[in-house]
């Protein structure tokens, strides 16, 4: 093949906030596949927060990004060249390919997109691992019950999106909390969420009071910190808490919880889950998210940026909160 690779590794761990300069683009020759797997021309590149985590040198629940190494990520991408009988050219294939144009991974680490008459990128959002995160946080922790209050941080992002969606399509009271007017409008408006709080025009507690006059049965938390603390305050006896990200710690804050009185007393079952835990269920909730998703059921929205090189800039913006839903490159 004529054409050359273009990928992005860590050049540097960040000290704080993520900076274009902890990356380096590089140009590299295509990837050739050996026995049992598969060459793809990455066409979509997912960025997510745990993608924060993954840069640093510490320990965490999954492997750190070594330094000279392509920066990690889930993609959307065309089968080029298959060493597998199970794939062939021309095939779209969704798998972790990272920051790079051509991938090449073994066919049992791909996935090939279950139904073409949804948009290809809803497979990496909506109907993809953040729709799926979500979906786990309230099949293996929240247990929605129609009637109940369900309170999601984080409302207007990939993850955050679709939890108060399926929150509502189980009859739940959808309550969100996001940042500034403009996400909240979305997220009542256009997502159908009963009410949003937002956090950066007032002290949250005092809005939650007014959004869940009858307290808190479930909150899926992406944020921890300040916003946890809040809904402690308004949780209701065996409230369950399904803490999915630290988005308040990713740059080594520390992060103290207060409040916690407030378990003990209401025997709040509050648990961390990772979505990777439960591979297993990964094939029933993305036939349900699809069929959400299909039906309009699920709505979403995306932030795109083009080409592989405005990666690092668009993985800062997502960092800072300043997208709205899933944020995604468009490689080729």
């Amino acid at each position: 093949m004529s054409e050359k690779n273009l990928r992005i590794v860590l050049a540097a761990r960040p000290a704080g906030w993520v900076d274009p300069s902890n990356f380096r683009l590089e140009e590299t020759p295509v990837p050739v596949p050996g026995e049992g797997e598969v060459l793809v021309r990455v066409r979509w590149l997912s960025l997510d927060p745990y993608m924060r985590g993954r840069m640093n040198e510490g320990r965490s629940y999954a492997a750190r990004v070594e330094l000279g190494e392509v920066m990690v990520g889930g993609t959307l991408g065309e089968v080029v060249a298959s060493r597998h009988p199970g794939f062939a050219a021309g095939e779209l294939v969704v798998g972790h390919l990272g920051w790079q144009r051509f991938g090449v991974a073994p066919a049992k680490a791909l996935m090939k997109v279950p139904d073409p008459r949804l948009p290809e990128t809803a497979w990496l959002g909506a109907a993809g691992m953040p729709g799926v995160t979500a979906w786990m946080g309230f099949r293996e922790i929240g247990g929605l019950v129609a009637g109940q209050t369900v309170v999601v941080s984080s409302a207007s992002g990939a993850v955050g999106s679709v939890a108060g969606q399926l929150a509502k399509i189980a009859g739940c009271r959808a309550v969100g909390i996001a940042g500034g007017a403009a996400k909240c409008d979305y997220v009542t408006k256009e997502l159908g969420f009963d009410a949003c709080v937002d956090y950066k025009a007032g002290p949250v507690h005092e809005s939650l009071k007014a959004a869940c006059p009858g307290g808190i049965d479930v909150y899926f938390d992406n944020v921890a910190g300040e916003i946890l603390e809040a809904v402690l305050r308004r949780v209701n006896a065996r409230a369950r808490i399904a803490l999915c990200g630290l988005i308040s710690g990713y740059n080594g804050e520390d992060i103290p919880i207060r409040n916690v009185f407030s378990l003990l007393v209401n025997r709040v079952r509050l648990q961390g889950f990772i979505v990777s835990d439960r591979m297993d269920l990964w094939p029933e909730a993305i036939r349900e998210l699809a069929g959400h998703v299909g039906a309009g059921r699920i709505r979403y929205r995306e932030t795109i940026t083009e080409g592989l090189e405005s990666a690092p800039a668009s993985l800062v913006a997502l960092l800072k909160g300043e997208n709205f839903g899933k944020r995604l490159v468009r490689v080729s």
